[in-house]
């Protein structure tokens, strides 16, 4: 991989850490301690945002596997999502709070087909997973990085900083997504081809992800891990505002370091060892972690405890980010259908985390934070058990498509 290549991919991992999820857990806390919203309010305008990103997710990968533009594609995606933002301090009512939301997170759908196809593209299957470990090893150490600068600004400036910060490191992302070389793409293996077998001509569908049983039994383990693990930070957010307001925004920051600075070797650990240990038991390990971190939530309020909890998120999360692109991949191979099935499954997931902050507000509304956390606790217990029972090891994964001619392939036959 050219040197070049390797950095700049580097730094737009890093830089997009802060942008290519909006305002995620700062959204509630700005929503709450600016707007005075209730949790079901804010819970709603998070999960409509959801929605959105969700239709979205699987036309991002059809389009990440046409165009041939995909650094163009990463900086427009980054200024509409940046931008969205940057209009939230200038309108209150919910109805346009929802319409930026909802544009920032149809615009983030783009990011991640985006980095996988060009990481895939420049470093050809062989050394995808290491790449990707790579990958979410400078996207959680630029979580980290914004996180503690948004925390030490908040407390001198209030939540508002949150929206500039998010500017700045778009910037970053653009500068470096331009340093990557156009001509170090491969956009036949950006797509799932090997080298010199892309039709440019052959449909991106969805007939992968149905016929392939595998590919839906991830999707499903997916969307349950998001629909238990997408609340739990915006509730934790929540309950220390409630605490102490003026300390929720740095408090928060410092859940999100602590949780990055773990995922952070954990990711170096997947892209280092996956293709030697498996996919399957670092699945098991990352799975199992996440109805462990909702039930010790309820032990205690004191935001000591609530930000200790959180570095269990470094496992959970760090393992699915890394793994993620790496078992799709291993899945679809060789059918030109990588990016629309990874749009796919982001789909899935997206769903799942679209319904988690409306389902965890309705139940804090009836019964209170815990029995919201210990309701996320049981939906992640679900998601490792269909795991453990129903997904095979990827590594050396062969199914039917893989081994299908290419023929059965055509647009025609799909």
């Amino acid at each position: 991989m050219h040197r070049r290549d390797q950095r700049s991919l580097d730094w737009l991992n890093f830089f997009l850490a802060d942008v290519r999820d909006g305002l995620g857990p700062y959204l509630a806390i700005y929503l709450l301690a600016v707007h005075k919203w209730e949790p079901a309010s804010i819970g709603l305008v998070m999960s409509l945002a959801g929605i959105a990103a969700l239709l979205t997710q699987t036309p991002a990968g059809a389009l990440i596997d046409r165009t041939r533009a995909k650094r163009t594609v990463v900086v427009v995606a980054a200024l509409v999502v940046t931008g969205s933002c940057l209009l939230l301090p200038f309108v209150t009512s919910f109805g346009l709070v929802a319409i930026t939301q909802t544009l920032s997170a149809m615009a983030g759908s783009i990011f991640a087909p985006a980095i996988a196809a060009i990481s895939l593209g420049i470093t050809g299957p062989k050394a995808f997973t290491r790449r990707t470990g790579r990958n979410e090893t400078f996207n959680h150490a630029g979580n980290a990085f914004s996180a503690l600068l948004a925390g030490g600004l908040a407390w001198l400036y209030g939540p508002v900083v949150v929206f500039y910060l998010m500017a700045a490191m778009t910037l970053g992302s653009i500068v470096a997504v331009s340093l990557v070389r156009g001509e170090g793409i491969d956009h036949d293996v950006a797509r799932g081809f090997s080298a010199g077998e892309g039709d440019s001509h052959q449909a991106s569908g969805v007939k992968v992800l149905l016929a392939n049983r595998p590919l839906l039994v991830f999707a499903v383990c997916c969307a349950l891990f998001h629909l238990a693990n997408a609340a739990m930070l915006p509730l934790v957010s929540q309950k220390l505002a409630q605490v102490n307001l003026h300390l929720a925004t740095p408090l928060t920051s410092a859940c999100i370091v602590a949780a990055q600075l773990v995922m952070v070797p954990v990711a170096m650990l997947v892209g280092l060892k996956a293709d030697a240990w498996g996919r399957k038991p670092l699945l098991l390990a990352g799975f199992l972690i996440l109805p462990l971190r909702g039930a010790l939530y309820v032990f205690s309020d004191n935001p000591f405890w609530l930000v200790g909890v959180q570095l269990l998120d470094g496992i959970g999360a760090g393992v699915f980010g890394a793994l993620f692109p790496v078992v799709v991949k291993d899945l679809t191979q060789g059918t030109g259908r990588f990016n629309v099935s990874l749009g796919a499954l982001s789909a899935a997931f997206g769903l799942g985390a679209a319904l988690s902050p409306g389902l965890a507000g309705l139940v804090v509304q009836s019964q209170g934070y815990d029995a919201a956390f210990l309701t996320l606790a049981a939906i992640a217990a679900v998601a490792f058990c269909l795991v453990w029972l129903g997904m095979p090891e990827t590594r050396n994964y062969r199914g039917d498509l893989q081994q299908a001619p290419r023929s059965a392939m055509t647009p025609s036959a799909s």
